[in-house]
């Protein structure tokens, strides 16, 4: 890493991964571009087969550590990258995710501006497999009501304090698809979480993504959790005076990954019984119940196009690359062809 300097906190970053070659060099050089003097960074390989492991190997005397074995899913990977973490701040991005250029740098500043904040997330881009910009990202600052409610913050984006995770205890392996948005509920239930209005990640769509190909399990998951959490002493009163507004938003939730997972007829049910709890919630997403009434008459294709051409008249010409200090936003001149 660049020219070391032992009065700024260790970063520990953590990369999860399995089979996925096609991105992980761009992931790897995100990091390891960028800006910030003292980055410790890991790689957990669950025993790639797809040609993972040699492009890892390429980068090996600048990781502080890799991997390459069998393990129990996402989040054991993550956690098993935590337990040899040195850094006083906690971060994982994952193996086809990316660092926008200045990140870590911007988020070590944030986490000293806030000595409150448990955590701190940012900004983000959401982008295609071949980097052409979908969408950004825009959040807010979060409270552990809107967290329960289903409000997710870009993964890519967190970086966390070390005593705070430490308190949690790490994360929890029993929640394999939605482990990510469970840890950020309990930072919150301990300590205030901020986010910084600055680009700070870059999220992923493709076939192969687990919030493409499993998105009616997120559901399940989500579901699961909110049962326990009615056994939690820290969420039980919080859920008790806010339950039609919880659970109004986890059907929205619902019908929105739904809609992911091609089953319209169902996410048009969970949208109108959404609307009978709580309707507030669903009129803050009225374009998905669109989306949903629309595909389950058979208007799927008409909807999806008009949402590629307004994504390519908005973004078409500006796509993600890999720069001297991380991702960059840039202007795809081929765009214009």
């Amino acid at each position: 890493m660049k020219n070391e300097n032992r009065s700024q906190p260790l970063v520990s970053v953590v990369t999860p991964s399995y089979n996925q070659a096609a991105f992980i060099e761009q992931t790897l050089l995100s990091v390891l571009n960028q800006d910030y003097p003292r980055i410790e960074y890991m790689v957990i390989d669950g025993g790639s087969t797809d040609g993972s492991q040699a492009i890892i190997e390429r980068y090996a005397d600048r990781l502080s550590y890799w991997v390459s074995e069998p393990d129990r899913g996402h989040p054991d990977a993550v956690n098993k990258g935590f337990r040899r973490a040195k850094g006083d701040i906690l971060a994982f991005l994952n193996s086809d995710d990316l660092y926008m250029a200045g990140a870590v740098r911007q988020a070590v500043e944030a986490l000293h501006d806030h000595p409150e904040a448990g955590m701190v997330y940012g900004d983000g881009y959401l982008v295609d497999s071949e980097g052409q910009l979908l969408d950004p990202h825009y959040y807010r600052t979060f409270n552990l009501l809107e967290l329960l409610c289903n409000d997710v913050l870009l993964q890519p984006t967190v970086f966390m304090r070390r005593e705070v995770f430490d308190q949690i205890g790490g994360l929890e392996e029993e929640y394999p698809l939605v482990f990510d948005h469970v840890l950020w509920i309990r930072f919150a239930s301990i300590a205030p979480i901020v986010h910084m209005p600055s680009f700070w990640a870059v999220e992923r769509t493709h076939l192969d993504a687990k919030t493409a190909a499993r998105a009616a399990e997120f559901v399940e998951d989500t579901e699961r959790f909110l049962g326990d959490a009615e056994k939690r002493a820290d969420l039980l009163p919080l859920i008790e005076a806010n339950r039609k507004q919880i659970y109004a938003s986890l059907d929205v939730y619902a019908g929105r990954r739904l809609i992911d997972s091609g089953r319209f007829r169902e996410a048009a049910r969970r949208f109108i019984r959404a609307f009978g709890r709580y309707p507030s919630i669903v009129l803050r997403y009225w374009f998905k119940v669109v989306q949903a009434v629309f595909s389950t008459i058979g208007f799927e294709c008409m909807f999806m196009t008009y949402r590629r051409l307004r994504r390519k008249m908005k973004y078409g010409k500006y796509r993600i690359e890999i720069g001297e200090w991380g991702a960059e936003l840039v202007e795809d001149g081929s765009s214009d062809e």
